[in-house]
Order: C-alpha cells, then structure tokens, then sequence
C-alpha cells in the first residue's frame, strides 16, 4: 500500500466527483476498460466520488459522454502538480534549492573539536599536535585523517596510552586514555578531617595516629587521624619528665606522613514531605503535535505541522537551529521545531491514610539526596506533625541513622601545623 501511495504521488493523480443519472455505469465502464479507481465514495444519491491517475483523465471524457455523466476535479495531489505551482513562484524554488545547498556547504566542515578522558595532559597541548598532524577547525571533512591524527598524538605525547578520533556531522571528538604510572601517589602530609558531624563507631588506620576513639562525638574539620607521628606518647613524657635533661641527646623531630585510613560513623539525617488532602493542577493529556518552520528574518514558513493549534490548552516547547556563522558571514535563517502538549485540569481527593503514605515516600526521598555513595542505613522514622484542623495538608518527617565514612583528606604545612613544637636541641655547659 505505502509503496503504491509513493508511485502515485510520483506520476500524478486527482479527486474526481461524477454526477448523471448513473454514475454506477461510470465507474464500470471506467474499470472495463483498465482504468484503475479507488478511495471510490458515494456522497449522494447521484454522485460519486473517485481518486484516478492523472494519465487517465483523458480517456474519461469519452467514458463521460457514453455515460451521459459529467466529472470536475475537485483534488491535484502529486510531484507534477509541486512542480507547476514551483514554477510560479520560481524565486521560492531558488531560495530553497540554494539554503539546501548552504546546509549541505557548511556541513562539509569541522566546526567543533572536543577532547575527552584527559587529566593530566592539557587540551591545548592535545590540539597542537593535532593541528600539526591536520585537524583544525573550519577544515573540509573529507580531508580528515582519523588514523594519522592517533597516531601522531601517541607518539608526540607519551602520557598517552591510547587516542581515537571520531567525526560526527561537524564535530569531531578526541577520545584520550592516559598512561598509569605505578606507584604515584601523593605523598604531602595530610590529615583525615570530619566532614560532617557523628559518633565514631569504628576506625581503622592505614598510616598516621588516630586521635579519636569508639563512642567519640566530632564535628566537621575535627581531625580523626593525625599526620604528625609523636616522637614520644604521652606517658612516656610524664615518666621522662623528672630526669634531668642535661647531657641528653637533642629529642627526635616529629615526623609527617600522608594520613590514610576509614573513619565510620553515626550520622543523622532529617527530611520533609508534605502532600495536600485535596489536590489541583494541571497535567499532561498525551496529545502532542509538532511544528517545523523556517524562519527568515522576521518571516516564517510552515515546512510541517498544522497551521493551528488544535488545542485550547498547552505547553510548548521550541528548538531554535541555526547555521554556524563563518567569518563575519550570518545568514538570518533558522528552522524552528515547537512541540505542543496538550494539558487537562485536575482534581485528586486522597484519604489520610494514602496522603500520609506518599508524604512519607517524599521525605525519604528528600533523605536519600543528601546521602552520599556509600552510607549504610541502620534506622528509619516517620512522625507525622501536627497541623491546623482546616489545612489541607499533611506534613511528615522522616529521621534517617546511617553508617559512613565521614573522613577525609586535608593537606597541611608542617610549619604551620598548631600545636606542634619542635624541640631544639639543648646547648652542652
């Protein structure tokens, strides 16, 4: 069918209305002798309407008068007809043809060089030696040299492991996976800080001196684990104490160290949600049409969609393309693409129970965004407040108690560090 609609489209056909006495000995007379009818209807007692070739109108005159009937177009549907129309308005036919051939012009050119995946070597860098191996903007595409733009990218640049280049349309992307070197790590000297209030539940050290212990309560930026590794503990300060240090070797100098380690804890977390008992609004139908028009200075023309807007209520959304402007060169043409929604109004009446159930679903919702990756939930609690009896609403919040790693990693100068004094060594008498 879809194919026999194309051909149709392609060599011409017309609407005919038939009015006489027997319109019925039109249409048979008109398939006897091979001429094909269809969509054939019968608006009236005398009338009859057909869809016919286009080669065919000819030979239904004849038809017509053995018939005693008479026939007028009454629809021209086809490329013919286009190009008839075309021809009188010949300056609409050139300005199509030449912003097809614009379209087709800027986009046989990059436009567009993004690079992906690198950290440590710099994009500019990356388009240097890029530009040198031939890929630079505003270049014809087919001139582009994929596998030469790689390979010139892994071997002037050894921080690069792998390198592909891929174009889409007027964009090309450089896709970059560094090298990993074994063993780089940053060794500066570094706390494990709080960031954010709990109860310790428990603490594990991979390198440095924990500060803190089980059941300890922190606040944010309270160091957890110290990077600064005493010389001596305490204790053995308090027994050194009474010994005279004279004639005593100069005490050793603290030593940094890059913290490193996992601090969990308790940590508390509170929510809101709030749903009406009765409910308004507007919502979406279902229905949606869509509008595309080229746009040329202040004039619009419809390429698809209808011309009004079937519906009385809708929210549109529009997508503004426009050419990329070359040089000082910008052709005031746009194709606008507007999507129409149709919306409804609503009224939802909820009992107390579901109203107190989705406000629940709210409030742990509102939890869940503020928990970061990781965080093990231990307890949950929803306590309805209480509200004024004529408001239409009801109010929950939710307690959340999590489990988490609330460490981490904050670089300090050792000259600056508080509360470290580094002893000087004793003059002899």
């Amino acid at each position: 069918m879809l194919l026999f609609r194309l051909m149709n489209f392609i060599i011409g056909y017309v609407t005919i209305t038939v009015r006489g006495e027997a319109p019925e000995k039109f249409i048979n007379m008109a398939a006897a002798r091979g001429i094909f009818l269809w969509d054939i209807a019968r608006p009236g007692e005398h009338v009859m309407r057909a869809s016919v070739r286009l080669n065919a109108i000819r030979p239904l005159r004849h038809i017509a008068r053995r018939t005693r009937c008479r026939f007028h177009i009454t629809r021209r549907v086809g490329l013919p007809f286009l190009w008839m129309r075309l021809l009188h308005r010949r300056a609409l036919a050139c300005g199509a043809i030449l912003f097809v051939l614009g379209l087709y012009l800027l986009s046989s050119f990059v436009w567009t060089i993004e690079i992906t995946g690198n950290n440590r070597v710099s994009s500019r860098e990356i388009l240097s030696v890029a530009s040198a191996a031939g890929l630079n903007r505003g270049m014809l595409k087919w001139n582009l040299d994929s596998s030469a733009v790689e390979k010139a990218l892994k071997e002037k640049l050894p921080a690069i492991s792998w390198a592909g280049v891929y174009l889409k349309g007027t964009k090309v992307t450089i896709e970059i996976v560094e090298k990993n070197i074994p063993g780089e790590k940053d060794q500066s000297p570094a706390h494990i800080v709080a960031v954010k209030e709990g109860i310790i539940k428990e603490i594990l050290v991979f390198n440095g001196r924990a500060v803190v212990k089980e059941g300890d309560t922190v606040v944010p930026g309270q160091v957890l684990i110290s990077g600064v590794l005493l010389p001596a503990t305490a204790e053995q300060e308090q027994q050194a104490g009474s010994e005279s240090r004279v004639n005593q070797p100069a005490p050793p100098r603290p030593v940094y160290v890059h913290a490193a380690g996992i601090v969990r804890a308790r940590v508390w977390y509170e929510g809101y949600g709030e749903v009406p008992l009765v409910e308004k609004g507007e919502r979406f139908t279902g229905r949606n049409v869509t509008r595309v028009c080229m746009k040329i200075k202040d004039r619009e023309i419809i390429l698809a969609g209808p011309a009004r807007i079937p519906f009385s209520r809708y929210r549109e959304q529009t997508d503004v393309k426009k050419l990329p402007s070359w040089r000082n060169l910008h052709l005031p043409v746009e194709l606008v693409i507007s999507k129409y929604r149709e919306v409804e109004s609503y009224r939802l009446v909820r009992d107390r129970a579901e109203a107190r159930r989705l406000a629940g679903e709210r409030a742990l919702q509102a939890v869940q965004e503020q928990l970061p990756q990781g965080a093990r939930v231990v307890h949950k609690q929803l306590d309805e407040l209480a509200v004024k009896s004529p408001e239409n609403l009801v109010r929950v919040k939710a307690f959340v108690e999590s489990l988490e790693d609330i460490g981490t990693v904050k670089n300090f100068v050792p000259e600056e560090e508080p509360g470290i004094e580094v002893p000087a060594p004793l003059s002899q008498p």
